[in-house]
């Protein structure tokens, strides 16, 4: 199997999957499967070096996670396997420019979920108990690991991290971070983990859309590294309930549709948000990569651009626009609302959903 670099053993059976992912690679930002399985991942760096090999991208090891596991600690299991099997390794970024890093990854299914965080091929998880968890780019894990990687305290004790005595702190040993200083300091992690804290216990779909909006704590990132796909996704413990995904497929979800997905067999392709395929022409299948940089804008993602420079340039238009879209979503959240509190699916309508969503919202710019 081919992933952005590297090619890996493939396995007998994989499972459907929707991604959210950059266009120039294989992997995936964040995404779902079928059945019910969420995986995100985040930049994290820590005390040990990131090697300059090509390996597999924390990218890769999320769409592969979801892939080939049906609950999300069998995710954890793949991504962990794989890692001691391939190391994880390569630019992050389209780009001359060299930028790599260590991965951490949310991970979550209709019962359970789980940090995992890595540095190198080591690694620690956490499995969520209850209340609200988030990651950042930061190693967050501190005492309570649930599962780990065999060698990680003795790997930490040979480079003189930790002394073998003290209770063994995974986000303190490995990386630079004071951890008693993680939630009190203004940071991406620590401003993420006020906000779910403060409507711990009655997070609805709209809240988490609300949160992700949030500029003023870094979690919609504008500027050189800006927020570019969002994901909300809902999971009901009852097993008849579908899960529902919710995705933007634009840039700065404060100006765009959380646009909802469901499972169902032939599910319509979802055209309008995929991004052209150069095949073997791509510059970053050629040796050496990254010559030059095609046009990877799929027609959504032109047309939302447009319409982002009316919002800012044109303010009666623009206002009257981002109404618009706010209603649509509105709207579409209800219909989501009516199916989990009926338990019913009309599964002719949710073929084309998303793709229904995505015209919906085309003809608004």
């Amino acid at each position: 199997l081919q992933c952005t670099y590297i090619k890996v053993e493939q396995v007998e059976k994989t499972h459907a999957v929707v991604l959210s992912r950059p266009s120039w690679l294989w992997g995936a930002e964040m995404g779902a499967n079928e059945h019910g399985v969420c995986i995100g991942n985040e930049a994290v760096w820590g005390r040990e070096e990131i090697g300059d090999d090509e390996a597999l991208l924390g990218m890769d090891l999320v769409r592969l996670g979801l892939e080939r596991a049906d609950t999300a600690e069998k995710a954890l299991t793949v991504i962990v396997d794989l890692l001691e099997k391939y190391g994880q390794g390569g630019n992050c970024m389209e780009s001359h420019m060299v930028f790599t890093y260590h991965n951490s990854f949310l991970i979550a299914d209709r019962k359970e979920a789980w940090v995992l965080e890595t540095s190198g091929k080591y690694w620690a998880a956490e499995k969520v108990e209850g209340g609200v968890r988030n990651i950042s780019n930061q190693l967050s894990i501190t005492t309570k690991i649930d599962r780990e990687h065999p060698e990680l305290k003795e790997y930490a004790k040979s480079k003189g991290w930790w002394d073998g005595e003290k209770e063994f702190d995974f986000a303190a040993t490995y990386s630079y971070v004071n951890t008693a200083r993680m939630t009190t300091s203004r940071g991406r992690y620590s401003e993420g983990y006020k906000l779910l804290n403060k409507h711990k216990g009655s997070i609805t779909s709209e809240i988490m859309m609300e949160i992700l909006r949030d500029k003023e704590s870094g979690i919609n990132m504008e500027g050189g590294f800006m927020t570019t796909g969002s994901m909300v996704s809902v999971l009901p413990q009852e097993p008849n309930l579908p899960c529902i995904h919710f995705f933007t497929g634009t840039p700065d979800p404060a100006r765009s549709i959380f646009k909802p997905f469901i499972f169902v067999p032939h599910n319509t392709q979802l055209l309008k948000t995929s991004s052209p395929t150069f095949g073997h022409n791509d510059p970053v299948k050629k040796q050496p990569r990254f010559q030059n940089k095609p046009d990877r804008r799929h027609e959504l993602y032109k047309k939302h651009e447009s319409a982002a420079v009316v919002m800012e340039t044109i303010e009666g238009k623009g206002k009257e626009m981002l109404k618009e879209i706010q209603e649509l979503e509105k709207q579409k959240i209800s219909e989501m609302e009516a199916i989990l509190q009926n338990a019913c699916l009309d599964v002719n309508q949710v073929v084309n959903l998303f793709s229904r969503c995505v015209e919906e919202e085309l003809k608004i710019y």
